[in-house]
């Protein structure tokens, strides 16, 4: 029986997850121009060819991934 809670718990948590990631990512897209496009990212134009460094998105994918596993971590105790 505890093996079926365990596994409960985890898509409880796996499920809150993705709803706040879907959150988060509808937040993005009010205060954006274009979804994905954040102050900070670097975007290089030259004559056929464009180069995107996404380095704030990439910060913020990884805090709200962080805060997704740590939650996670905290149901599984």
């Amino acid at each position: 029986m505890s093996g079926l809670g365990d596994l409960a718990k985890l898509m409880i948590g796996v499920g809150l997850g993705i709803a706040l990631l879907g959150l988060v990512l509808l937040g993005l897209s009010r205060f954006t121009p274009r979804s994905g496009w954040l102050p900070g990212d670097i975007v290089v134009q030259r004559p056929g060819l464009t180069v995107y460094f996404p380095i704030v998105t990439s910060l913020l994918l990884s805090v709200a991934l962080s805060l997704i596993f740590l939650f996670i971590a905290w149901l599984r105790r």
